[in-house]
């Protein structure tokens, strides 16, 4: 193993673990319950949230959250419990098109109905996502690389969501990252005593690059930019529209991320 898949993957692992030991918190009981039964709101968000939900690096959220949804439905619990838990599951990852599939796989063990009176919630928590669906199919059809999947384990320092595929894991390491309209990577600096930094590639759609105390640079279908270490910088998709680029890390010596503020509704804005 390289040096450089080396950092990639001890800083996939980094994040990883800094993630599963974030807790969750919930007020829900207390806000509810408080006052009328205490040591049940205490239970439902100490307990249930503040430990089982918690144990992300057992079982992730998003697997919690269809293991939820499952569970509900089976049940026949088909109320503002299933709501909320679906609106967490889309929060959490679940898409339009896997919640169908759960459903319709849920209708054959726990009933028809239930599953009815699922999809009916289903369908209004996912409302939004018709039209991003169909954007979305629009753009993969301009993309020459896959969209990946969910790029969750750095999703805390993107505003909006973005997709990851490895195009190569040999010789130099390529991704292709897929950013939603308004979708943007926090401010960061790819550290290096030499060498190092990182090249961008335009595959599709319009996006921009701007290093810090100078002027925005846009990114279209073949552009290519040439980040050096050590300098500040963020890059993400327009405001109208989906955009991908690919990603090359150079190799350097003594290379980190270094992950900083995110770029503000005003400065992008500002574009």
């Amino acid at each position: 193993m390289t040096k450089r898949l080396l950092f990639l993957t001890l800083t996939l692992i980094t994040v990883f673990m800094a993630q599963s030991q974030t807790k969750i918190k919930q007020t829900a009981g207390r806000d509810a319950l408080g006052e009328f039964a205490p040591k049940f709101a205490e239970l439902n968000d100490d307990v249930l949230f503040g430990e089982v939900w918690s144990r992300t690096d057992k079982l992730p959220l998003r697997d919690r959250s269809i293991v939820t949804v499952t569970a509900l439905v089976s049940s026949g619990i088909i109320d503002s419990s299933l709501t909320y838990h679906l609106q967490e599951a889309k929060k959490n990852g679940v898409t339009r098109t896997e919640i169908a599939e759960i459903l319709t796989q849920v209708a054959f063990y726990a009933g028809w109905p239930k599953a009815w009176g699922a999809f009916r919630q289903a369908k209004e928590v996912w409302t939004d996502d018709s039209a991003a669906a169909d954007e979305r199919a629009a753009f993969e059809k301009e993309m020459i690389f896959p969209i990946g999947e969910p790029n969750t384990a750095y999703a805390k320092y993107f505003i909006g969501n973005s997709y990851l595929a490895c195009v190569s894991d040999s010789q130099v390491p390529v991704f292709n990252v897929t950013f939603e309209p308004r979708c943007r990577n926090n401010w960061h600096i790819h550290r290096a005593s030499s060498g190092g930094g990182q090249m961008l590639v335009g595959v599709a759609g319009r996006g921009w690059y701007q290093e810090e105390g100078k002027p925005a640079v846009e990114i279209l279908p073949g552009t290519v930019i040439h980040i050096p270490a050590n300098v500040k910088h963020w890059h993400g998709a327009s405001a109208d529209g989906w955009f991908a680029h690919l990603a090359f890390e150079v190799p350097g010596e003594n290379t980190e991320n270094v992950w900083l503020e995110p770029v503000t509704d005003e400065e992008y804005d500002k574009l």
